[in-house]
């Protein structure tokens, strides 16, 4: 074989090389990777799991409308199994390996906590959409979940009033991590400011997938002898199964002592029999019973995703709270993206300031300008035999989040934010 035809063969191959190469690059540059960075496994996976599908059903039905920006939206999954550090070692992973433009994910405030700094310092984008503890506002994050004023605080006046029992006695009960801490260090604070005194608070926390309830539901019983008691649970994850158990085992009906949930809803309690539970409350900014025209077709939507997919259960999945946020928050962020007309992080952040979406809820969200967290109604549900809620009491329009509580000192300077 002589020289040239090597040469030309060789620059033949260089050419195809580079053609595959370039191809590739611009098949990538085709779409806009989004991340997802929830647990799929571990002891959140009972509450998460169902957001990383909502996700993937959002990003399908903006692609089945054309995409943001003219592209398709491309999903890149990962695991962070439950285990706060490697929510922070998959945050990273997915901003600067995977290129991803925006990071939707975390449930517990622990895991949000641990990807911040990734997140600062990669100068990257993180939609949060659970409620939680506030004391917290960073410009790479946008909450879609309720601060405590527009979930815990109302709530805990419920209770309080005559529709709600009139309670004048408070179990605060919950994981022990900086989100059930700080909420109940707020409430606290708040029951103190309404005349409660200490000895009628009693303040109980236990480790992440904790099981055994039975000597805590017995001294919640001996605690409700000493005047009308509410539980105010801040449990999270597959812990909330056994509670619930033991409640329904002590036969402690919400007409004996009502238990308000923060992180209980449909989701969670698929797997229970809830006729012990009739009654006991759940707060939230949205319920699956809720009905409006939006909400049918979210529901409808969520369900036919569920078996094309084959999802586990496809037959009996539901929506709830978190689900709804995420479904808002990823439609917001095409929205501003769309505005920016680039995915450019700071371009981005700019843009997300007054979007709103017609959510579920049955109301229109509105992203506030000054604090990256959502207007949002706040509904107070009960449980009833289907596992369902129904809502026994509701705002009549969005609240404006509060992210800096005024029951905690030093904030009294940040109440305009």
């Amino acid at each position: 074989m002589s020289r040239r035809i090597i040469l030309k063969a060789a620059a033949a191959g260089a050419l195809a090389l580079a053609t595959s190469t370039y191809m590739q690059a611009a098949l990538a540059a085709d779409t806009i990777k989004v991340g997802i960075l929830h647990s799929l496994s571990g002891t959140m996976a009972i509450s998460e799991t169902s957001l990383k599908d909502v996700a993937l059903m959002t990003i399908a039905e903006i692609n089945a409308k054309g995409g943001v920006l003219g592209k398709k939206l491309e999903a890149v999954v990962v695991d962070p199994a439950s285990n706060w550090p490697l929510f922070a070692e998959k945050a990273r992973q997915l901003v600067a390996q995977d290129k991803v433009a925006v990071v939707f994910g975390c449930w517990t405030s622990v895991s949000r906590k641990s990807v911040l700094p990734v997140f600062k310092e990669l100068n990257s984008l993180l939609f949060y959409p659970v409620q939680y503890e506030g004391e917290e506002l960073e410009k790479n994050v946008f909450y879609t979940g309720a601060a405590p004023n527009q979930q815990a605080i109302p709530a805990v006046e419920y209770l309080m009033s005559k529709d709600g029992g009139g309670a004048k006695r408070f179990v605060l009960l919950g994981t022990d991590y900086v989100y059930p801490r700080t909420t109940n260090k707020i409430l606290r604070a708040f029951l103190k400011s309404k005349g409660v005194k200490d000895s009628d608070i009693s303040e109980v926390y236990t480790p992440f997938g904790h099981a055994d309830y039975q000597t805590i539901v017995a001294n919640i019983k001996k605690f409700s002898t000493g005047g009308k008691t509410a539980v105010i649970s801040t449990i999270n994850g597959d812990s909330n199964v056994p509670f619930y158990k033991e409640l329904g085992n002590a036969g402690l009906k919400a007409t004996d002592v009502p238990v308000v949930a923060f992180s209980v809803g449909e989701e969670e309690l698929r797997g229970i029999d809830t006729k012990p539970l009739l009654g006991h409350l759940a707060a939230w900014n949205y319920f699956e019973s809720v009905k409006n025209p939006v909400n049918t077709a979210f529901i409808k939507q969520w369900k036919a995703y569920a078996v094309a997919q084959k999802l586990p259960n496809a037959g009996s999945v539901v929506t709830n709270d978190p689900m709804e946020a995420t479904y808002v928050g990823i439609h917001m962020w095409a929205q501003a993206v769309e505005k920016a007309k680039s995915t450019d992080t700071d371009k981005v952040i700019a843009a997300m300031a007054g979007q709103s979406v017609k959510a579920p809820s049955g109301f229109t969200l509105t992203m506030d300008a000054t604090n990256h967290h959502l207007h949002k109604p706040v509904m107070i549900g009960e449980i009833k035999a289907d596992g369902q809620f129904n809502v026994v009491w509701k705002t009549k329009e969005p609240i404006r989040a509060q992210p800096w509580s005024p029951f905690i000192k030093g904030n009294e300077g940040k109440q305009k934010l």
